[in-house]
């Protein structure tokens, strides 16, 4: 999400809408592509870690991407964004969908 160009805009404007559609707390499904490689994706699953996480990865097809999606209980808008910056900043090249 680094190429967003007003992130704090970008997450206030998350924040208002998760508070609109969901019950905290709640199930939460992130996720993210990363390039291919064992520690990119490990680094996503020690971010999550001790968190009753489910995480699924899937490799593109031509093996260059690999989307990693995480569904995890997750207390409140804020921990959802919290753990957003964190992957962001942790991992270079992630994309955040």
């Amino acid at each position: 999400m680094d190429n967003i160009p007003n992130k704090d805009e970008f997450y206030a404007k998350l924040k208002s809408q998760l508070q609109d559609t969901a019950m905290w707390p709640t199930e939460y499904l992130y996720k993210f592509i990363v390039q291919t490689e064992k520690s990119k994706i490990e680094h996503v699953e020690v971010i999550f870690d001790n968190m009753g996480a489910v995480i699924n990865t899937k490799e593109s097809s031509n093996g260059k991407y690999t989307s990693v999606s995480v569904s995890v209980k997750m207390k409140n808008p804020d921990h959802v964004i919290e753990k957003y910056k964190e992957v962001g900043e942790k991992i270079e090249g992630v994309i955040s969908l």
